[in-house]
């Protein structure tokens, strides 16, 4: 048996415009399709915030182990108090590579990302006792108010250096995801 790889032997980057196709069946392989869907509910988001031109380049990476990418996070454009804003996810790693520290290792390049272009805060929706090993609170803590009508502690936010309680207010992620809805 192979030993997994260790986070030193994964490579994070930006994603290029030549990964989208490998993104997209990486994120359709560690997601659960509805019945009778070809493809997952995040893939499908996906393309819509490419389409809409609200992914983030700079904050949207892929791992790659091998030459192989095995993990991807999208950052998308939200607004915070209608000012620019970052939400994070989908975060996909393909199941054979799960659990060795690659979404690990993504989301501390998201978050160093975000903090380097300025950001002061990301925000996500997701399993408050995996976030929170990277600095995500509950965001009302920080008096950002939820889009959505989801847990207290499953929305959550990352606050950056340049986060002030000021900033605080409504959050709304990017059109997509209020067309998954719909």
């Amino acid at each position: 048996m192979t030993n997994p790889p260790t986070p030193s032997a994964v490579t994070i980057r930006p994603e290029e415009l030549q990964d989208a196709a490998a993104v997209l069946a990486l994120i359709d392989s560690a997601f659960e399709r509805p019945r009778g869907a070809d493809r997952s509910v995040e893939s499908v988001l996906v393309d819509w915030l490419r389409e809409d031109s609200d992914v983030i380049a700079e904050l949207t990476l892929v791992a790659e182990v091998d030459g192989e990418i095995v993990g991807q996070v999208t950052c998308s454009r939200g607004t915070l108090a209608g000012r620019p804003s970052v939400g994070l996810g989908p975060i996909s790693v393909a199941p054979d590579h799960q659990r060795r520290g690659v979404g690990s290792a993504l989301m501390e390049a998201a978050l160093a990302a975000a903090e380097v272009t300025g950001e002061p805060v990301v925000v996500l929706l997701g399993d408050p006792k995996y976030y929170s090993r990277f600095g995500f609170v509950p965001a009302s803590t920080l008096g950002i108010e939820s889009p959505g009508p989801w847990g207290d502690a499953y929305f959550q936010a990352r606050p950056l250096a340049t986060w002030s309680a000021g900033l605080a207010g409504p959050f709304r992620y990017a059109a997509a995801f209020e067309r998954l809805v719909d």
